[in-house]
């Protein structure tokens, strides 16, 4: 990670401005070691070894160097990064009353994404807009969105049968759409939808932003007070414009609901049920506002979606295997449904491969400690930022054989039936599990099973030569891949009117 030197006197200042003073250390302290990490540097200790780009692949190299819990800190930031499993759920869900609360990240304030519930602070302000969510978005209360999520992925087999080669952009407009329709009562424009265009941009800017080492502020606390005319500070600059597309994300749905209410013209949604439920004070509408703005931020759909076009791109075996399965059930009369899920086991066994392979969120959310703990005969010291590796948990070569390949019969028995293996990891654990998996979950589910349903997928061919695929992600907090080019037609004449018939 380089740094200008500029940036390093703000480094010096920022240690000498805190007078170099050592925190009192409890006495139990003194005889518990840390868990082991890479070795800190004089004054800024491992800051140059967070990594910018794709953290959780440095993370697992670590792990083969210092085990399944590895120890790091940078000017006075203690990061625990943890690589199994079993460490997660100790932690995080055995010991949840501890290790539920979220880190101090500068960025997030600077962004102006303190309203998002998952990146609340364990307190009452999060029981309160959590409790709301989950009424919403409970397993029960899920199924109501199912007919929009359907609708709209007939929407997205259309807009792929007609411009197949912008399959990317009509699977994200799919995903966003399906989150304005059932939260807003919004319907989405087909693209150049200012509502999903503003959200966007603000979400893409958030995270880039989060994780240490993607911005030297959130090392650094006392650099947000830098003007943004100061060289080294150009994170202000995007703040200043993520704070709008932010303001915007916020406002201009919500005031769409509230006309539409005065009017007798809204359609039912979660946010016009939350502003008939609410008493109308300047505090709730805040609060629904940022309810709102967290169910469309909160979402990797698209993510997954974008790995399972990947996959089905580079993996026409699996494609025909899954179709034949489908076939079996659907009898190339229908597309497949909800109530067909329990018959198609290899599908099933491909949402999960595909939550597996990429996980969208490869480090999840940082937790932190609230008070010390010792764990496995390490100090976990009050106010570290705990980091789960999601990615060295799915890619763990003694619960998956080849992790880096695409498999999803890894997820059968023998005999052709599902395994117990249905843990989503990058849903996260204990008390902050995602709010929104059931309904993000059906919707990944169902836009496989359909797409897979009616199209063949291949590599695209130019001058007579396959366009390879670098298969390669982004680096932010929500990982997408790289977009890139395929080839996707219908499988026959009966399925394209299938399609065209969809509704």
């Amino acid at each position: 990670m380089a740094f200008s030197t500029l940036q390093y006197v703000y480094v010096t200042l920022a240690i000498f401005a805190a007078g170099c003073v050592l925190s009192k250390i409890r006495a139990h302290r003194s005889l518990t070691p840390f868990p082991p990490g890479p070795p800190p540097r004089f004054l800024i200790g491992n800051l140059l070894d967070f990594p910018v780009k794709q953290p959780w692949i440095t993370y697992t190299n670590w792990r083969k160097q210092y085990g399944d819990i590895v120890y790091a800190k940078a000017l006075g930031q203690r990061v625990i990064v943890l690589n199994s499993t079993k460490a997660v759920r100790d932690l995080f869900e055995k010991r949840s009353h501890i290790y539920s609360d979220r880190p101090l990240i500068a960025m997030r304030d600077i962004l102006g994404w303190k309203f998002v519930v998952g990146l609340m602070h364990y307190d009452d302000e999060w029981r309160k807009n959590r409790r709301i969510l989950h009424q919403k978005y409970k397993q029960d209360a899920a199924l109501a969105y199912r007919p929009v999520q359907l609708s709209k992925i007939s929407e997205l087999l259309k807009a792929i049968l007609r411009d197949p080669e912008n399959f990317e952009h009509h699977y994200k407009y799919m995903t966003a759409s399906i989150i304005m329709a059932t939260v807003y009562g919004y319907e989405s424009a087909p693209k150049d939808d200012t509502f999903i265009d503003n959200g966007d941009k603000a979400i893409t800017i958030m995270t880039n932003s989060m994780f240490p080492g993607a911005s030297l502020v959130n090392s650094v606390p006392f650099l947000k007070y830098l003007p943004s005319w100061v060289p080294g500070s150009q994170f202000q600059r995007r703040a200043e414009e993520c704070r709008k597309l932010t303001r915007e994300m916020l406002d201009l749905p919500f005031e769409f609901v509230k006309r539409n209410m005065q009017k007798g013209t809204a359609i039912p949604s979660v946010i016009s049920s939350l502003i008939q439920e609410s008493e109308d004070t300047a505090e709730n509408e805040e609060m629904i506002k940022g309810l709102g703005a967290t169910s469309y931020s909160g979402t990797s759909v698209a993510c997954a979606l974008g790995t399972f076009f990947l996959a089905a791109t580079t993996h026409p075996d699996v494609c025909k295997r899954a179709q034949a399965e489908i076939d079996s059930v659907t009898g190339l009369r229908r597309l497949p449904d909800y109530e067909d899920r329990t018959s198609l086991p290899f599908v099933e066994a491909i949402y999960r491969e595909v939550m597996r392979w990429r996980p969208a969120m490869p480090m999840g959310v940082a937790h932190t400690a609230t008070q010390d703990d010792v764990y496995e005969g390490y100090l976990i010291p009050k106010g570290a930022t705990i980091m789960s590796n999601i990615w060295a948990m799915a890619h763990d070569p003694t619960k998956y054989s080849e992790p880096d390949i695409f498999k999803p019969e890894r997820f059968l028995t023998p005999k052709g039936t599902l395994n117990d293996d249905n843990t989503i990891l990058t849903f996260g654990f204990g008390r902050r599990i995602c709010i929104g998996r059931h309904a993000a979950e059906s919707t990944i589910w169902a836009t496989i099973a359909r797409v897979l349903a009616v199209f063949d997928f291949s590599y695209a061919v130019e001058n007579g030569d396959p366009v390879p695929i670098s298969g390669e992600y982004t680096d932010a907090l929500i990982s997408h891949v790289i977009p890139f080019r395929c080839k996707i037609q219908p499988r026959s004449e009966i399925l394209r009117q299938l399609i065209e018939e969809a509704n």
